[in-house]
């Protein structure tokens, strides 16, 4: 059976692209969409932000055909506000408006938004009966098992949202007060999935970090799908690795050298072609350590790709990286 969110078939079992503040943009979808993402959702937008007409905000508003399907994730603490940020997300025509009351980090949460809404059922459910109104967009939601120990109240969170109309809701296995300290606990994630009455896709998030974990969890927390976050970052072969493993039971070789040369020019040269030369290469910076992550000795290349602004010299550094270690295995992996 296949797994929909209204009408966009995502296939038997989907791996999701986690939206990811300063990591989830048009240059690092592609180089995931590249290695097999079954659905990916922009960085998450400040509702505000879009009604204020904030370029930052705004910019985040750009999808391209090759991502679909896609969805806008926004957030915010006002209900008209997110209605009316609802109205402007479709105008960009995605293909599904995402909310998210999962975000733990300060500057969010104790204003009001993200994660702080768990404190609130009542708003949320206002919220998101406001954000369905106001798009003809499936809408689903992104969440955590509750704000502390003592108020996991997801299981209500879902119920109450599938009634009003959400068509898929994805659960983070952590507390905002754990943020993202200790192991994420899908157990659950699992009871609501065993739940009677709902009948919308259940997917999985947290701690996700290899094809033998994707396989175990999928069989024992019984999800539809799951959300890859942090462990794509620096590492998009992380989908392709999960599906084959789903597919034979075999574990994919890990991408040699010259491949995390490869897609890292790619999307050195996707963030230049998206954000200009000077914000491209500075943004990219952050990406250089996980996409060579293990290789021996690596620091001072490291150290010279952060700090280099020419675009030709940059490649001629990876150009040296990949001579340099082509017969050598990172760390952990095995010939």
């Amino acid at each position: 059976m296949s797994v929909k969110i209204g009408n966009i078939d995502l296939g038997e079992f989907p791996l999701l692209l986690a939206p990811m503040e300063d990591v989830s943009d048009p240059p690092f979808r592609f180089v995931c969409k590249q290695s097999g993402v079954d659905m990916m959702y922009t960085e998450f937008i400040s509702s505000e932000g879009l009604i204020r007409d904030a370029a930052k905000s705004r910019q985040k508003l750009d999808i391209f055909e090759y991502e679909r399907p896609i969805g806008i994730q926004i957030f915010g603490s006002e209900i008209a506000t997110m209605h009316e940020a609802t109205e402007i997300a479709t105008l960009a025509k995605p293909d599904l408006i995402d909310i998210n009351y999962g975000c733990p980090v300060k500057q969010v949460a104790c204003k009001g938004a993200g994660s702080a809404l768990l404190q609130d059922i009542d708003k949320m459910v206002k919220m998101t009966d406001a954000v369905v109104r106001a798009t003809h967009l499936p809408v689903t939601v992104k969440t955590r098992l509750g704000w502390d120990d003592n108020t996991k109240n997801v299981d209500e969170v879902a119920e109450r949202l599938q009634d009003i109309g959400i068509q898929a809701l994805t659960i983070h296995g952590r507390t905002r007060s754990q943020m993202y300290k200790g192991e994420a606990d899908w157990r659950m994630i699992r009871d609501i999935k065993r739940n009677p009455r709902i009948k919308i896709p259940i997917f999985g998030n947290g701690d996700i970090d290899s094809p033998e974990k994707a396989f175990e969890w999928r069989r024992e927390f019984e999800v539809d799908g799951i959300m890859i976050g942090r462990a794509a970052i620096g590492y998009p072969w992380i989908f392709r690795e999960v599906a084959h493993y789903f597919k034979t039971g075999e574990k994919l070789a890990g991408p040699t050298v010259e491949e995390r040369v490869a897609i890292c020019r790619t999307h050195l040269d996707k963030s230049i072609a998206w954000k200009g030369p000077k914000v491209g290469i500075f943004e990219m910076r952050r990406h250089y350590a996980n996409y060579f992550k293990g290789l021996p000795d690596f620091k001072n290349y490291r150290m010279l790709l952060v700090k280099e602004d020419n675009i030709e010299i940059i490649h001629a550094i990876l150009d040296e990286v990949s001579d340099k270690y082509q017969y050598i295995l990172p760390e952990g992996e095995m010939a």
